[in-house]
């Protein structure tokens, strides 16, 4: 490497550094939140660059396919699909005094109303699969049947835009370059 090279390089890595100084700032071991933002923060990147020199067939293509996988990362962030059968049921939350223990509280739930049957006409593929197949049923269907469903149906929906990330990753990663 010749020295104007080594020059730019070292330009590159400060620029680089100063890109990045953000999302290392806020940057956390203890959650999988951060791990998401830099994959994140990266496909974004990577797929602004792809699009803007356009030097390869799918060079467009492969920046959207970027900015779907994109898209999953900020619906797994958010929970999205595992909360969002709360969107169709509205609950009060009420504390009322342990009965074995002094000073403590414990939550209690009310359902007021609820919608499930519009969540599950949503998924219906979806909703087949976590109804026949008993693994797919992390919480318990005894009690609170209908919510346990939507619950385990929301977990299940999480899973499958995670998977489908990872598909979209591992297929097309590689395609991804300049």
């Amino acid at each position: 490497m010749n020295m104007i090279e080594k020059v730019k390089s070292f330009l590159t890595g400060i620029k680089n550094l100063i890109h990045w100084f953000q999302i290392i700032w806020k940057d956390r071991n203890y959650d999988d939140y951060y791990i998401w933002e830099v994959l994140k923060f990266k496909l974004i990147n990577q797929s602004k660059y792809i699009k803007k020199r356009d030097w390869h067939v799918n060079a467009k293509y492969d920046a959207e396919r970027m900015m779907l996988c994109v898209k999953l990362i900020d619906k797994i962030q958010q929970e999205y699909y595992s909360s969002e059968y709360m969107d169709y049921h509205k609950s009060e939350f009420t504390t009322r005094p342990c009965s074995d223990r002094e000073g403590l509280y414990e939550l209690e739930i009310i359902e007021l109303e609820e919608n499930y049957e519009d969540y599950f006409k949503k998924h219906k593929a979806a909703m087949g699969r976590v109804i026949t197949n008993k693994s797919l049923q992390i919480f318990n269907l005894d009690n609170n049947y209908k919510q346990r469903l939507a619950m385990n149906l929301g977990h299940y929906n999480e899973k499958r835009a995670q998977n489908l990330l990872f598909k979209i990753l591992n297929r097309d990663i590689r395609k991804w370059w300049d």
